[in-house]
């Protein structure tokens, strides 16, 4: 069984996918400091939110309330769903980008350079030294 996680972020939206590869992959119970919303696009699953079960079929947008716990399992193969919120003041704010994610037409050049603070006139602004350590950095 996997779980296979990928993060984006870009601006103040961030996002998490999830892609259970098999019927019963879990994401294991967790909490957020605000509401989200979980974006079901493929599959079904089944939540637990304090201790009550419900089970979603996709397509299907799930409310989950800040400060819940709640555990999240397949009930179908290849079951994919993104968890989706903005963030505050206080939350890591920098971008992570996949190189994946960016279409043709963009330069991937100049994204890496804005992600990574690749100023000539001020140098790196953060301490990481290319786009897979943010990427593997945020997986953690």
């Amino acid at each position: 069984m996997a779980l296979n996680v990928n993060i984006g972020c870009v601006a103040n939206l961030f996002s998490r996918q999830m892609h259970f590869e098999k019927a019963g992959d879990v994401e294991h119970g967790h909490t957020h400091s605000f509401d989200h919303l979980t974006l079901l696009a493929n599959g079904k699953l089944k939540i637990i939110v304090d201790g009550k079960e419900s089970v979603f079929t996709a397509p299907q947008m799930i409310y989950i309330k800040a400060e819940k716990m709640h555990e999240l399992t397949a009930l179908e193969d290849n079951t994919v769903a993104y968890c989706i919120h903005a963030l505050r003041i206080g939350e890591d704010v920098d971008d992570i980008v996949d190189p994946s994610m960016v279409p043709e037409g963009v330069n991937m050049q100049s994204v890496a350079d804005d992600l990574l603070g690749c100023d000539p006139n001020i140098g790196m602004k953060y301490n990481h030294t290319s786009c897979d350590e943010i990427i593997e950095q945020n997986k953690k």
